[in-house]
């Protein structure tokens, strides 16, 4: 720890808000000293645990919101201008508010001047991600030096296991060069349910497409082993030439739902609720997945029920049930205004009935084109790490396995498969098979809500306390550009556009039609 460590405002106390405050405490050097949140409830609760303990907060740690800490901020500046005693200033923020707000919020603070970790999706559509890039870049086309550290949630970057895996493939060549990557996310059946059926991200038209707010850092993940160049190299990425995808909702509909279930809409009111593998009581309150019945109080119980801790608190685990059985019973009519039913989530629905339009199933295709360096010497020095090349992911929600992911890279002298547990390295060349067990953390994502949180603050602390210049910081403990951001996304956004256009896009034309040219730059 620093003698002086990074001051850290939380904007968002939802799960990942509180994810990230946790790792602040048990993973990285620096501070949790305010939070921003309208509901009281888990601003309170945040506060509680990281910030004021069981006293009251102070000036400066808790506002009912962005705006009110960005007022406050800018009175405290101007009071300190003025020569008065004054709390100590906000050195990061970690934003973590739901997707469509992260445009208003970072360029909001980015006159603050504030280290940026924004939980993914950076936004929802390319044209915001531009203004936000604009935002943090106020000199472009001029530079594209940063001045403060910024980061995006791609958690997979920062587990142990791909961190081994990327070292295999780019740095110690342990299969050639890569020719195919297969890698799937298994979101999970009932995962997959309660986020995109039930939850949030139910509906494109309030949200986004799953393939961005479930598997935006995949895709990231991807262009990290396969277009990103090895670490310390000063090679340009090596850029996808194509991207194509296909995918659609095909399991959660009304063509779907059991002949018995009726015209039921609730799960507690329907006559198949027992027999139901998708029974929303026996996903939340039993003992059999990671409900109330298993001695689970936080996720995905405490996203039904945020007050499930003090309901137990008060009257023991039977209050606790009868609380959640309550909620989940809660429902609508026929009379009951389009409007009202899909402004909120109902977490007893049934997940046939439900108003969800985003796929369960879907697949992207990039490929790469022969790119030579020129002056490497021989052709295959020259094309080294940046020969032809293709990669496929696979987004599926039914599936036992809850996002642990798993990869099969193929190399000219080897093959690699890793899943969230292991690697095996296969090498043709001397016949012998050699298993790596990497290193798990005990935090969520493999180890890389820790890992994402550590190097963010690393980064700021080296700003801030020992002088370091902001691109090198970024480079060498975020170890992720804010081009590399912009472009995972950009990636996400042209799959989508292929897949509704029933087509193929050649990725350096979009990028250059619907980056470069907003943003005044020039390849």
């Amino acid at each position: 720890m620093s003698a002086n460590p990074p001051r850290v405002l939380i904007v968002g106390a939802g799960s990942r808000g509180n994810a990230y405050a946790r790792e602040t405490g048990h993973a990285a050097n620096g501070v949790v000293v305010a939070v921003a949140e309208p509901i009281s409830y888990k601003r309170r609760r945040l506060g509680e645990k990281y910030i004021w303990g069981k006293g009251s907060p102070s000036e400066g740690q808790e506002f009912e919101g962005w705006k009110q800490y960005l007022t406050y901020e800018t009175e405290r500046r101007a009071r300190a201008a003025r020569g008065e005693s004054v709390q100590e200033g906000i050195d990061a923020v970690f934003i973590c508010v739901l997707d469509e707000m992260h445009k208003e919020v970072i360029i909001g603070l980015a006159p603050l001047g504030l280290h940026i970790m924004c939980e993914k999706p950076l936004t929802t559509n390319i044209n915001d991600c531009v203004a936000i890039y604009k935002s943090l870049l106020p000199n472009l086309p001029h530079t594209t030096t940063p001045s403060r550290i910024f980061s995006i949630g791609h958690v997979l970057r920062y587990s142990q296991h791909n961190i081994v895996l990327r070292k295999l493939l780019l740095e110690d060549n342990a299969i050639g060069d890569i020719l195919s990557v297969e890698h799937t996310e298994p979101v999970g059946w009932w995962h997959f349910a309660h986020s995109f059926v039930r939850g949030n991200w139910r509906k494109e038209s309030t949200s986004a497409p799953s393939l961005l707010t479930k598997s935006c850092h995949d895709i990231d993940l991807l262009l990290w082993l396969l277009c990103s160049p090895a670490p310390g190299s000063k090679d340009p990425p090596h850029i996808p030439a194509t991207v194509t995808s296909s995918g659609s909702l095909l399991y959660f509909n009304k063509t779907r739902k059991p002949t018995a279930a009726g015209d039921a809409t609730n799960c507690l009111s329907c006559p198949i609720e027992e027999s139901c593998k998708f029974s929303a009581k026996r996903i939340y309150v039993g003992g059999q997945l990671d409900g109330l019945g298993s001695g689970n109080t936080n996720w995905p119980v405490d996203i039904v029920l945020p007050e499930i801790e003090e309901c137990i608190s008060k009257g023991g685990q039977a209050a606790g049930e009868a609380a959640l059985i309550s909620k989940l019973s809660e429902n609508y009519t026929k009379d009951t205004p389009v409007s009202e039913v899909d402004a909120r989530n109902w977490y007893g629905r049934c997940v046939w009935e439900a108003n969800n339009d985003v796929n369960d199933n879907q697949m992207v295709t990039m490929t790469w084109e022969n790119d030579p360096l020129p002056g490497k010497g021989d052709p295959e020095t020259a094309l080294s790490g940046r020969g032809a090349k293709m990669a496929i992911f696979h987004m599926v929600a039914h599936t036992k396995k809850i996002c642990d992911r798993y990869t099969h890279v193929y190399g000219t002298h080897g093959e690699i498969y890793a899943d969230s547990e292991t690697v095996t390295v296969e090498d043709f060349r001397t016949g012998r098979r050699k298993l790596h067990r990497p290193h798990v953390e005990a935090t969520g994502h493999g180890g890389g809500d820790g890992g994402l949180t550590r190097q963010f603050i690393l980064a700021v602390d080296q700003v801030k306390n020992y002088g370091a210049k902001v691109e090198e910081a970024q480079n060498e403990y975020v170890g992720c550009t804010l081009e590399e951001v912009i472009r995972g996304h950009a990636m996400v956004f042209a799959a989508e556009e292929a897949r509704l256009g029933k087509k193929i896009v050649d990725f350096p034309v979009w990028w250059r039609e619907k980056v470069l040219d907003s943003l005044g730059l020039h390849e």
